[in-house]
């Protein structure tokens, strides 16, 4: 095993403290393993150039061109200089610019028909695309002073370009990547030599010579291959532990009583349960009346009912003499679900109280913010069984929190929950509780493998009855300015028609974030650059709320709800919207999941290319509760060409949330390919893609299982073992890190 001490080693050693440090920081490279598997994202071909026509914007690139014209320009009375080169690939044109003191190395360099890498952040101007103050690195450098610094990842016929960032570019990092390179040859290789001989893969150190250093594209094609498999066969090792593990754990069988409090709640529904309902509730009661802990996903579409699934399942528990707990991800959504469950069970959540029935429990909220009092009392009931169900954040968690009989947990949230908040949860309940998870984004079923591989799932994919469409549309704001016009105008008619509206923007205001206000930035400098990048803030809900009250929506009831006002306050606001006294609500994301007013039935969003495709099918998901049809616009200043307009048009396209969940992953980079970290297995995944690898991931899955059913403690197999306390090193680390 002595080979796990070359890649542990600190890359200060071999790269110099400075590099290291740009690495750790910006990149999370803090050993030579870390540096081996940061792989290139791409190769340019030597000899062929890079296409420009389709850079991603605002995107921190590496593209390969030769230099077309350059100029040098005066601005500001001769006293500021900036120049301005054209870069072409015999097709489309990139604007490149310098300014001030740098402007002298790169006119000097970048002659017409020199040939260069080059990185930057793409951006417009003036209605073109252009990279300001790019670094490069001449590939024709004979006669450059970077002649000296060729570097062997340029010897071949692929150039390898790596994620890089604006601080190290890719040629320095594959420069760093040459003095680790020989470390590869003491890797050590997790799968099982049966399984890598039987399916032909080239072994670990062969696999990470070829990543970084091709000769050819089967090279790539062959290593690529193998570290898809490591990725995927070490992941679905963790997750067959953890399933194996959560068999055997004990729990007591929780079966609904007849004539109990679920029968009574069925009774007085005033609608029908959907097939899809039905068919998902028995598979989670058939869950329910086993002796083994159920781990339950349930995903369906934004509206579809799960909430009334977990409720039926809550109660089918407490009928049983069990509690049953739901955690929402804010207090907002805490809040929301303690209304809208209280206002559906209706007598029966009055269990002991003069009026409720004698089948109803008591349901009490909690969250970090309640008062002394309310808080105690809200303890007591729990410690005393008094509550049956109980709905909270996550400081239904802590130490102090106890039950009388904890049967069974709902976690409502997109984010997956941290096996240690599980495992804390766990030691809350005689025996481990059920646990079901509910996610509001549908999810591909690659990644329900990949991310959620240790629970089951269920899907709910049919919306009840009384659903209204809801019909979207892109507002472009800055082609054409009237649509917005008439956005405020489609407000004001729902408003006028009885009905209510959200307003979501990005962020809160208050100069939280406003560039040319950091500290260090001459104004006039700042301003400049905001001029080069073309860029403004994103727009922020209390300027907006104003700007509305005082012209468009003039005269209408116009109200603000964000995440920095004080609880009761955002309680407060929403209780008067539900109620009808607001009629336009201007907001943050807090509206984004589990908030039911069916009156709403318009939504705008602006600068809705800041949030991401299934962010705004969520947020869209909250119009078109009621009868009366929904409304969504959606507003952007991205131009018709850019990626962002492509993604607003998908997601005005189409209802369809597993649809939209497959266009948001392939849209999104190798990096972040699962969105926000859910656990730390995201991190691991740097060659796997969820979506296009999905029959790796599903043999990777078959593999894994025999492995751990054959050997639960990998006892026969080491170096799987050492890769798989890596990964989950990597979770726990990950876990904390969150909080």
């Amino acid at each position: 095993m002595g080979g796990v001490s070359a890649f542990d080693e600190p890359l200060k050693k071999l790269l110099g403290g400075p590099t290291a440090k740009v690495m750790g920081e910006h990149l999370d490279l803090h050993t030579v393993g870390d540096l081996l598997h940061h792989y290139p994202r791409r190769y340019e071909e030597r000899g062929r150039l890079t296409a420009l026509t389709d850079l991603p914007l605002d995107e921190h690139v590496t593209v390969v061109a030769q230099v077309a014209d350059a100029r040098v320009l005066t601005f500001n009375g001769g006293r500021g200089r900036r120049l301005e080169v054209t870069l072409t690939d015999g097709h489309g044109r990139l604007q490149l610019v310098f300014f001030g003191h740098g402007v002298h190395k790169p006119h000097k360099e970048l002659l017409p028909g020199r040939r260069a890498m080059f990185a930057g952040k793409v951006s417009v101007f003036n209605r073109r695309m252009q990279l300001a103050h790019p670094t490069y690195q001449l590939l024709d450098a004979a006669d450059s002073d970077e002649a000296g610094e060729a570097v062997d990842a340029f010897a071949g016929k692929l150039l390898p370009i790596y994620p890089a960032c604006k601080q190290l570019d890719s040629w320095r990092i594959a420069k760093a990547v040459d003095a680790v390179l020989p470390s590869a040859g003491q890797a050590v290789d997790p799968l099982p030599a049966t399984l890598r001989e039987g399916r032909g893969f080239v072994s670990l150190p062969e696999a990470l010579l070829k990543i970084h250093r091709p000769a050819t594209k089967a090279d790539v094609a062959a290593a690529r291959d193998r570290l898809k498999w490591d990725e995927a066969f070490v992941l679905q090792v963790a997750l067959a532990r953890r399933r194996v593990a959560d068999a055997q754990l004990p729990a007591v069988a929780r079966r609904p009583a007849p004539g109990g409090l679920l029968d009574a709640f069925d009774a007085k529904l005033p609608f029908t349960l959907t097939d899809g309902q039905r068919t998902v509730s028995k598979e989670i009661f058939d869950d329910l009346a086993t002796e083994h802990p159920m781990h339950r996903l349930l995903q369906g579409e934004v509206g579809s009912g799960k909430t009334m699934v977990a409720l039926r399942a809550m109660l089918a528990v407490v009928d049983s003499g069990g509690q049953a707990a739901m955690l929402a991800p804010t207090e907002v959504l805490a809040q929301q679900h303690h209304r809208s469950i209280t206002e559906m069970m209706g007598e029966l959540a009055e269990g002991g109280m003069l009026g409720g029935s004698d089948q109803g429990t008591k349901v009490v909220l909690l969250t970090g913010s309640m008062g002394t009092a309310a808080r105690r009392q809200a303890l007591l009931d729990l410690v005393t069984g008094e509550a049956g169900l109980v709905i909270g954040t996550h400081a239904l968690i802590e130490d102090k929190v106890k039950f009388h009989d904890l049967g069974l947990v709902v976690v409502d949230e997109q984010h997956r929950f941290g096996v240690e908040q599980r495992d804390a949860l766990r030691s809350k309940g005689k025996q481990p509780p059920h646990l079901l998870v509910m996610t509001a984004t549908p999810i591909p079923r690659t990644v329900a493998m990949t991310v959620f591989g240790d629970l089951e799932t269920s899907v709910l994919d049919q919306l009840p009855a009384g659903r209204s469409p809801i019909a979207s549309h892109v507002v472009p704001a800055r082609d054409k300015p009237h649509f917005l016009s008439r956005a405020w105008e489609r407000v004001r008619e729902e408003v006028e028609g009885g009905h209510q509206a959200y307003v979501v923007c990005p962020r809160i205001g208050d100069d939280e974030d406003d560039p040319a206000k950091k500290k260090g930035k001459g104004a006039k400098a700042a301003e400049e650059e905001a001029a080069a990048q073309d860029k403004r803030p994103p727009l922020a809900v209390l300027e907006i709320a104003e700007q509305l009250a005082r012209g468009p929506l003039a005269g209408l009831r116009v109200e603000v709800l964000h995440g920095r006002m004080q609880p009761d306050d955002k309680d407060d606001v929403m209780r008067r919207f539900a109620a009808g006294d607001v009629d336009v609500l201007v907001a943050t994301t807090v509206i984004e999941v589990g908030v039911n007013v069916p009156n709403a039935t318009a939504m705008v969003i602006m600068d809705a290319d800041r949030f991401g495709v299934s962010q705004l099918h969520q947020l869209r998901g909250r119009v078109g509760r009621g009868s009366a049809p929904g409304l969504c616009l959606l507003v952007t200043e991205a131009h018709e060409a850019s990626p962002a307009r492509a993604r607003l048009s998908a997601v005005a396209a189409t209802l369809d949330g597993f649809e939209l969940s497959r266009i948001d992953l392939e849209q999104r980079r190798e990096g972040d390919v699962l969105g926000q970290a859910q656990s730390g297995v995201r991190s691991s995944l740097r060659v796997l893609s969820v979506i296009d690898d999905e029959e790796v991931i599903a043999a990777a899955r078959q593999e894994a299982g025999a492995v751990v059913a054959a050997d639960p403690d990998l006892d026969r197999l080491p170096e799987l073992r050492t890769a798989l306390d890596a990964l989950l090193d990597k979770e726990r680390e990950e876990y904390l890190d969150k909080g």
